[in-house]
């Protein structure tokens, strides 16, 4: 169990979406340190740090219960918190005129959590899962087919999410599918 709460909490999507993104920018912008700065922590603080604040304090205030909200009847309003910050997030990006690759990885990201939104109105999918496995396919992507070994932490927190009974089987195969269908068509179908 306690192996399982740690791969919980170290791959995390709010962990993951906070370091997806320099890898991400780094090789946007030409591993050119400034640029690769400025992308990843615009899109951190929108996509991962602002949405977790929300989450947390919810959590301290009793709305939900902890930030990883087990409960699926809960999930609705800080999903559409973290689409709602990441879509700011975007459209900065947008003016700011980031690099085809960091716009393409928002999008791929916003498309991804709208999806789980609406699939969390009726069933409990898994964001981690989720989180994880669109994140390895946009690394395979971008650095080639010598990421597959991102195979073994996507197994590893679709493991910890089921040993922690937070969910099902099914609910961590189809998170496992999601981020990879409709994150990677979305990255790799935008201009």
């Amino acid at each position: 169990m306690r192996l399982a709460r740690i791969v919980t909490e170290v791959l995390s999507p709010a962990v993951v979406v906070t370091v997806l993104p320099l890898a991400v920018a780094w090789q946007a912008t030409g591993y050119a340190a400034g640029p690769t700065l400025l992308w990843w922590v615009l899109t951190a603080v929108f996509f991962s740090v602002l949405p977790m604040i929300f989450i947390v304090r919810g959590a301290r205030q009793g709305r939900w219960d902890g930030h990883h909200i087990r409960d699926r009847e809960h999930r609705a309003l800080p999903l559409l918190m973290g689409l709602s910050s990441a879509a700011v997030g975007l459209v900065i990006m947008l003016f700011g005129r980031a690099p085809r690759d960091v716009i393409a990885m928002a999008a791929s990201m916003i498309a991804t959590l709208l999806v789980c939104l609406v699939i969390t109105r009726w069933w409990k999918v898994s964001l981690h899962a989720t989180v994880a496995a669109g994140a390895m396919t946009l690394i395979i992507l971008l650095f080639g087919p010598r990421y597959l070994l991102l195979l073994v932490p996507l197994a590893l927190v679709c493991w910890s999410r089921v040993r922690l009974t937070d969910h099902t089987v099914a609910q961590v195969v189809i998170g496992a599918l999601l981020g990879p269908v409709v994150g990677g068509a979305v990255f790799l179908l935008l201009p």
